[in-house]
């Protein structure tokens, strides 16, 4: 009854599990789709809508003002366009120019991007670059071939909105250059344009002009604008009325004013040079649509610059509350932990190479190409410069450090993408300061004006500095500063950016040494140098606890504001999400149930996914919970808690309840779930938003992941004995309570199940298999035809239950990115991408740090030699499949997916290494990733039967034990062997013993071994005094020799064909080459000694 009973509650958690899987998939996916999310997934999208944007943008993210009301109530489309793209060019121009400062485009994929001013001159919106590039010459060759009536003409042509916008443009650019620049013949230009007006309004375009001729006037404009562009001088003035002499030429009738002032020579004499800003920015726009012949469709060419703007322009059409003025809203700080990670990358550091021969700095060269040639034009080198050849400029040896350290998981990149807020805000204020009633952009002549004159603005830097704090809490910064450390200089401080520290202070008082701790909050003066501003004394040391959790409580008391953010220093921020910051702090006066939020969590997006097809994978997974996961948790469940950074705090209810951390010594090792726990039981409301999001690193090597899980695994293990989860479970309500139960410990509790449910599987087949009941059961049920019986003999996993676990990934994919993209994910190879800590190298993992057990691969031996199927092989294969996959990952897909995995050279060091590892002996502070025995000690996972080990005893007795007595102790091990063999021989000739049966033997041996095991490793004490624990641990360690070779077997036969390493190359950086990664050169590592 207790078995049947404990086999009911198992069969309905992992029902629970699985349902739970697929609801939450499903409702997140719709929710994801009704808030939008999605709906522009590539560079096409955005092209295609980019005109949607400034009036998408005026409604959520800018403050409201009286004339766009008024045009919007009106029926003055083209106004009400005009008027938004003069607002949005500011915001969209400052986006642009932070992806060129970060370095993923060049300068002509800026010059594209760019949204022009806008101003009254033309009569319609100019759109950037990248969308009318190379319109107007398909328009000109549909012109010049069209034998359609001028209405059909240009029905073809407006069928493609840019294109007809590029013509429109075209037209009236050249009328207001050349009225501006021929004023004195003003009246001519007038004439040429009557007479083209009047053409189009009597339909006889065609009839009057010959459109093949179109080819021709194009290339007399585009060399007029392109003399015009340039600074005045005699030369260019000379040219440029020959330039526009040369119109003439066009075939149209009646222009004798033209002609005869050309013959006199005094046509367009009078030229006047244009000095206007805003004219030339105008020519200049003119110049690029007529000669730029080449598409930009595939603009920005960089992955990480598309996946930004298609994120930013898909959320300017999701809900999210109006903005407020920046002098109205809502204060708040940011808050980063911080210990002794890189804050910026030392020249040592980015040239020193590992094993391989690989830099970092070369390492990054290589993935990120573009960007390295990106910047290298930005600091005004050529592409083709040596990093060696910026060493010589100590201007750009800090820039080539701060490029480095923008691409790792270093502060530097942290305090850059928080600093954005700041910026944001500055240019907001700008904005809103000098923008009169009407709606007008006053006291600039150009967008440029605009983008340099926030920076400079007191006012606005004032305002900014009001709304936004950024505290970096370092414990032991005052002690970097003492040791004179690389990473305390780094901290460069700011007005905005302050650092929180524990100083400690030894004196003497009474004749007696005396400690005492300050927490101390400092700046930087106009100077440069720290400036102090709090300084508060601490009863003690305030480390009691977790390190980090202690680290953000002694800090917390420094911010202000309303609002806290907290944030990881493996995080990053981008300039486009800061903008939509405002709004997010709104959501803590919108109407989110019973109880106002207390906790707006914020999406994530993992930036390390962009290195290789493992960590796209890692991070997708990550990317499923964080967005997926959380919005479902949100909303209906309303057991959102808190995850981690980057969440914003309603910082006054969580100060005056606790503070935001938890910090008690190993309960609390998963310190930020504890800050939802507090929330939630002090009716706080944690909701969760995704219009905005934040940048994450992750650890995505395929050994931190498991350490990862682990960790995480554990840290829910100990939330189970928290006081929090027992209160939490009391006042929840039944289905708010399951809620709570899967999505936190029931995850991995149906997890252990479904591990632990393979293994009894397993070992259930082989016990029946090897005594003969299985078979006997199942010629009974076929006697009796028990179909009932016979079903449960031949059960087949076609569907398992890790299976049901990619369903919210995928879906979560497939709602982002589309079914092609997810198609194109799920073809790319894996990589392994090693961190080390939080940095970045590829490296080749050694085969000790890989070993792996086979304790499921022997059970599906067993069950395959010695198993009954009635269905035979089909049926084995139906039954054992899914466990064989598993068996397999497990214990070759570390070396499937370990860089140079079968490398020859690389596989005869990893034999050497593990043979070294295998047989070192342990000892006091040896680790178990140096020595077998200590490694072995901290498993203690194997079981022997003592009858072998009575069998076997003579062999591996210790030899320290024998050390006297060698000449003995070999020829008993060699006539016990000869004696074993020869009985073993005669067995098989007299009796029905064959080699079958031996080999049955050894395999029903290992899985019988278990439960000795744990007799053996209970009895330890009885059997260190029997002296037979060193021969135990001699066993083991031969076991392991034995199933480590069965492992190493196939690693170095395939390493033995070149080819198959070449191969494994491919396959792991497939993603890689497919954006031209240079893999040879990153496995050469650019070594001298690679060739040899």
């Amino acid at each position: 009854m207790t078995q049947n009973t404990i086999k009911v509650v198992n069969i309905y958690l992992l029902d629970i599990h699985i349902f739970y899987t697929l609801m939450s998939a499903a409702y997140g996916f719709l929710l994801g789709a009704r808030d939008r999310l999605g709906e522009i997934r590539s560079v096409e999208a955005v092209q295609r809508l980019f005109e949607k944007f400034p009036g998408a943008f005026m409604t959520n993210l800018h403050v409201v003002l009286p004339k766009r009301r008024q045009l919007s109530s009106s029926v003055q489309g083209v106004e009400l366009n005009k008027f938004d793209a003069a607002r949005f060019a500011p915001f969209w121009n400052k986006v642009v120019e932070n992806l060129r400062e970060e370095d993923y485009i060049n300068n002509s994929e800026r010059d594209l991007l760019i949204l022009p001013k806008n101003s009254e001159i033309l009569p319609m919106v100019q759109w950037p670059l990248f969308l009318l590039a190379n319109k107007i010459f398909l328009a000109r060759d549909i012109a010049a071939e069209s034998k359609d009536l001028q209405a059909d003409l240009w029905l073809k042509i407006s069928r493609d909105d840019y294109m007809r916008y590029a013509v429109e443009e075209c037209y009236h650019s050249v009328k207001v250059i050349l009225f501006s620049v021929f004023e004195n013949e003003g009246r001519l230009v007038k004439k040429i344009y009557e007479n083209i007006e009047k053409s189009i309004k009597d339909t006889k375009l065609q009839l009057n002009f010959r459109l093949s001729n179109l080819q021709f006037v194009m290339s007399r404009i585009s060399a007029l604008t392109g003399i015009l562009k340039g600074e005045e001088s005699p030369n260019l003035l000379q040219g440029a009325v020959k330039a526009a002499q040369d119109l003439y030429e066009v075939d149209i009738d009646d222009w004798n004013d033209i002609l005869n002032a050309r013959a006199d020579g005094h046509l367009f004499s009078n030229l006047k040079w244009p000095k206007d800003p805003e004219m030339k920015a105008l020519i200049k726009r003119l110049h690029a649509l007529l000669t730029i012949k080449e598409s930009a469709a595939n603009v920005p060419r960089n992955l990480e610059a598309r996946r930004r703007l298609q994120y930013f322009t898909n959320s300017l059409f999701m809900r999210m509350p109006a903005a407020r003025p920046v002098s109205e809203m809502l204060s708040f700080s940011v808050f980063t932990p911080y210990y002794s990670e890189i804050v910026l990358y030392s020249l040592d550091e980015l040239y020193k190479k590992n094993e391989d021969g690989i830099s970092t700095l070369f390492y990054l060269q290589k993935i990120y190409p573009d960007e390295w040639k990106n910047f290298l034009s930005r600091i005004g080198r050529k592409e083709d410069t040596e990093d060696s050849e910026l060493l010589d400029n100590p201007t750009d040896i800090l820039e080539l450090r701060f490029w480095a350290s923008y691409r790792g998981q270093t502060l530097a990149r942290t305090v850059r993408g928080m600093m954005y807020y700041r910026k944001a805000l500055m240019l907001q204020s700008y904005l809103e300061r000098i923008t009169s009633e009407d709606g007008t952009i006053a006291g600039t002549e150009n967008v440029t004006d605009i983008a340099e004159g926030f920076n400079l603005s007191p006012e606005a830097r004032a305002q900014a500095d009001l709304k936004f704090t950024y505290v970096v809490t370092c414990q032991i910064y005052g002690k970097q500063k003492e040791e004179q450390k690389p990473e305390a200089a780094d901290i460069a401080m700011n007005e905005a950016l302050r650092v929180a520290y524990i100083d400690i202070v030894e004196t003497v008082k009474d004749g007696k040494p005396h400690t005492e701790y300050y927490s101390k909050l400092v700046k930087a003066d106009i100077h440069g140098k720290d400036k102090e501003i709090y300084s508060i004394k601490l009863p003690g040391n305030p480390k009691l606890g977790e390190g980090k959790p202690e680290n953000q409580n002694h800090a917390v008391i420094f911010t202000r504001g309303n609002a806290l953010q907290t944030i990881d220093m493996n995080q990053d921020n981008y300039f486009e999400e800061a903008l939509k910051m405002r709004n997010l702090l709104e959501e803590f006066h919108c109407d989110h149930g019973k109880h106002k939020p207390t906790i707006l969590g914020v999406r994530e997006h993992v930036f390390t996914g962009s290195v290789s097809s493992l960590a796209l994978f890692m991070s997708n997974q990550e990317t499923s919970f964080v967005t997926l996961g959380q919005r479902v948790l949100a909303n209906p469940l309303k057991v959102r808690m808190h995850y981690g950074h980057p969440d914003v705090f309603d910082r006054v209810f969580h100060i005056t309840r606790g503070g935001i951390s938890k910090a008690s010594r190993i309960i609390n090792i998963s310190e930020d779930i504890y800050a939802g726990f507090n929330s939630t039981l002090r009716q706080g409301n944690i909701t969760h938003h995704e219009y905005i999001q934040v940048g994450k690193g992750r650890d995505v090597g395929l050994n931190q992941i498991a350490l990862f899980e682990g960790k995480v695994a554990g840290g829910n293990g100990e939330q189970v004995l928290s006081r929090d989860v027992y209160r939490l479970g009391q006042l929840f309500d039944f289905f708010r309570m399951m809620s709570f139960y899967v999505t936190t410990v029931g995850f991995y509790f149906c997890t252990m199940l479904t591990v632990l449910t393979v293994y009894i599987f397993l070992y259930g087949k082989t016990y029946l298999a090897l005594s003969g009941i299985g078979e006997a059961i199942q010629i009974r049920a076929d006697i009796l035809q028990n179909t009932a019986l016979d079903a449960a003999l031949n059960t087949q996993f076609l569907f398992q239950i890790g299976v049901f676990t990619a369903v919210p990934m995928i879906l979560g994919f497939i709602l982002e990115y589309g079914c092609c993209q997810l198609h194109n994910n799920a073809a790319a190879a894996l990589l392994s991408y090693h961190a080390t800590g939080r940095g970045f190298v590829v490296r080749h993992i050694k085969f000790a740090e890989n070993y792996r057990l086979l304790e499921v691969v022997l059970l599906l031996v067993i069950f395959l030699a010695y198993g009954y199927n009635s269905g035979g092989a089909i049926s084995y294969i139906l039954l054992s499949v899914s466990s064989w996959i598993m068996a397999i990952s497990w214990l070759f897909a570390p070396y499937l997916f370990n860089p140079s995995g079968f490398e020859w050279q690389k596989t005869v060091e990893d034999f050497r290494d593990w043979t070294n590892w295998l047989f070192y002996r342990g000892g006091i502070g040896v680790k178990g990733e140096e020595s077998w025995e200590a490694w072995w000690d901290e498993e203690l996972v194997y079981g022997w039967s003592w009858i072998v080990l009575a069998a076997l005893f003579v062999f591996t007795f210790s030899n320290k034990a024998w050390v006297n007595f060698q000449l003995p102790l070999r020829l008993i091990q060699s006539i016990t062997l000869l004696m074993a063999l020869a009985g073993l021989a005669v067995a098989i000739a007299v009796t029905d013993l064959s080699v079958k049966d031996i080999f049955a033997c050894i395999l029903a041996f290992v899985p019988t071994g278990w439960g000795i095991l744990c007799i053996a490793v209970a009895w330890k004490p009885l059997v260190k005094k029997m002296r037979l624990w060193k021969s135990v641990r001699s066993l083991a360690r031969l076991f392991d020799a034995g199933m480590g070779m069965f492992i190493f077997v196939p690693v170095a036969m395939f390493s033995w064909f070149p080819f198959v390493s070449t191969f494994q190359t491919r396959l792991l950086f497939n993603q890689a080459f497919s954006r031209g990664l240079e893999i040879s050169l990153i496995l050469a590592g650019n070594n001298p000694n690679s060739e040899i």
